[in-house]
């Protein structure tokens, strides 16, 4: 393709697309060099993302990071292509994943939370899934495959053609994700999706979520949970709400 290549990442009207990948310097750079510094910092709880290509690069990974002191618990990544079955992700297929937290499970030495995939036919089985192989606690949803052209050019505007949709344009579909998951299992669900504003959280929080996490607005605004949560403390005082887990699964049904 002549001149320059399409970039990695490309925002929306109300999201973001990206193909940036899974971009770090690797499990033990990050015990040895990361994480002695993490745990310098007040008040701060590490969660290791945990990610690979087969069920043995999450097993390896995990036993190295096991080394590491200060990790509260590891979030596997099952977003990811499992090179091993034919390049289908683990988080789409029920086999897959099941084997894949099952093989977390037995190496891991702390909580396990799972980030489900939303590109599944039902979410609810792929949380009870989890539930059943050992995870601790799920968390949804990830990214949407998506794509942009460029009309003028007649190019795909990622380098990749498809990459990953987040931001507020995904929200309402990662909402009612998280209800149905939340409905599924008896572990925590942590939700995320599109969450820019407090309401936002109580929104996912009143949908079932015990926890939420927030990533594109950060793109946007460098301190944006800061912001947001003094957002939240402003809003709970407000409506009378003394512990942000009275909201979970409280949304009035009549």
């Amino acid at each position: 393709m002549a001149g320059n290549p399409p970039p990695r990442l490309y925002e929306t009207a109300a999201g973001m697309l990206n193909a940036i990948g899974l971009q770090n310097i690797g499990a033990r750079a990050f015990v040895e060099e990361k994480l002695p510094k993490l745990r310098e910092m007040k008040d701060v709880v590490v969660f290791a993302n945990v990610f690979g290509y087969t069920r043995a690069d999450y097993e390896i990974t995990i036993q190295i990071l096991n080394e590491g002191e200060g990790i509260a618990a590891y979030e596997l990544n099952v977003s990811c292509p499992n090179t091993a079955h034919g390049g289908i992700q683990f988080g789409s297929d029920p086999r897959s994943l099941d084997e894949v937290v099952n093989a977390a499970r037995r190496v891991s030495q702390r909580p396990l939370i799972v980030k489900l995939s939303p590109n599944v036919t039902s979410i609810a089985h792929m949380a009870r899934v989890a539930e059943e192989a050992g995870a601790d606690a799920i968390s949804l949803v990830n990214t949407f495959m998506a794509m942009a052209i460029d009309a003028e050019t007649r190019k795909p505007r990622i380098a990749n053609v498809t990459a990953g949709l987040s931001g507020p344009a995904i929200k309402p579909l990662a909402l009612r994700m998280v209800y149905d998951a939340s409905k599924a299992v008896k572990i925590p669900v942590i939700g995320m999706g599109g969450i820019s504003t407090a309401v936002d959280i109580v929104e996912f929080m009143l949908a079932g979520a015990t926890a939420v996490e927030i990533g594109t607005a950060s793109f946007w605004d460098p301190v944006a949970t800061e912001k947001i949560a003094g957002e939240l403390e402003r809003w709970c005082a407000d409506h009378h709400v003394f512990r942000v887990s009275e909201l979970t699964g409280a949304m009035a049904t009549e």
